[in-house]
């Protein structure tokens, strides 16, 4: 079977085409309508890839997202089985309100690779860089589990800083964080960012706490695509969450390895910057072209682009 890294090309496209929609509700505070763009423009982009494309992380259920809702069958139908994971826009408030960090991203896997959340809306999480893989006890005391990862990547523990969403059900998390030495990067969204800085060991050490499912599905593609580790565990948060969870047969509080969360290193990982960020440039305009920057990550190869691109208005 020919490896989707092979796709990688054609799925750039998807994530910039959703940047440059996107980027003009850059500011205006309309949220929904900035997302909406990003959608519409991904959907029609995804549709032109040589794949037989399934979207097992979409923007939720048939009955409540017309377009790239879980199930939705995409691509051209020829080529090789995908399952896609898609984040129209990471972070639509920093778009809505002008400020950094938000992105538009995508990442793909071979059928039947990835782990598919059904009702479970939040999962705890764990990333950190290659030096760290296998190093780590995701269940172990924060000091531990500190400890663990400063001898891991050759730091001191008052050299560690680590990535949370600024949440009220962090706070004790944060504490126990600085009590052991090491530093905290609060941020209110965004936790794919934040995962990737993880995994890559840029600016962060590695990312912790309770985040959205979804976006944890697509963190573990880009961890394994990049050699690192993850651990996600699922920790509902929502009134009548846990019970969904039970009844659709998955296990709350139970803590799932990289390669549970995708079983292949045949993963793609795909990122353009929306709003300039600690990751990505975001997308400019000048009289004559749209720029935007993306990442694309291989696991195929383990190969990292950074691709700069110059889209000609006409």
């Amino acid at each position: 079977m020919a490896s989707i890294g092979n796709l990688a090309l054609s799925l750039l496209p998807v994530t910039e085409s959703a940047a440059r929609a996107a980027s003009g509700w850059i500011g205006r505070g309309e949220k929904e309508l900035g997302d909406g763009a990003a959608v519409d423009a991904m959907r029609i982009a995804i549709a032109q890839v040589p794949m037989r494309g399934v979207v097992v992380i979409g923007e939720g259920e048939k009955d409540e997202a017309p377009m790239l809702y879980n199930g939705e069958v995409v691509g051209s139908g020829a080529g090789p089985e995908v399952e896609i994971a898609v984040d129209p826009v990471e972070g639509t408030t920093f778009l809505a309100q002008g400020m950094p960090g938000s992105i538009c991203v995508l990442a793909a896997a071979p059928k039947g690779s990835m782990f598919q959340p059904g009702p479970a809306f939040y999962m705890d999480k764990l990333i950190v860089p290659a030096p760290a893989r296998g190093k780590i006890d995701p269940a172990a005391p924060m000091k531990d589990k500190l400890h663990d990862l400063a001898r891991a990547v050759g730091k001191d523990v008052r050299e560690l800083r680590i990535f949370l969403l600024k949440k009220p059900r962090h706070e004790a998390m944060i504490r126990e964080i600085q009590a052991a030495g090491a530093t905290v990067r609060l941020q209110t969204d965004g936790d794919v960012s934040g995962g990737i800085m993880a995994a890559l060991g840029t600016k962060v050490d590695a990312m912790m706490g309770i985040g959205g499912t979804p976006e944890g599905v697509i963190s573990a593609c880009a961890a394994r695509a990049m050699g690192a580790d993850m651990f996600g565990c699922l920790a509902p948060q929502k009134p009548g969450e846990a019970e969904a969870i039970a009844a659709a047969g998955l296990k709350a509080g139970q803590w799932l390895g990289r390669d549970e969360l995708v079983s292949s290193d045949d993963v793609l990982f795909v990122a353009t910057g929306l709003t300039s960020g600690d990751i990505l440039d975001g997308v400019t305009r000048s009289h004559y072209f749209v720029e935007s920057e993306s990442l694309v990550i291989s696991g195929h190869d383990g190969i990292l682009r950074r691709v700069r691109t110059h889209q000609r208005i006409d």
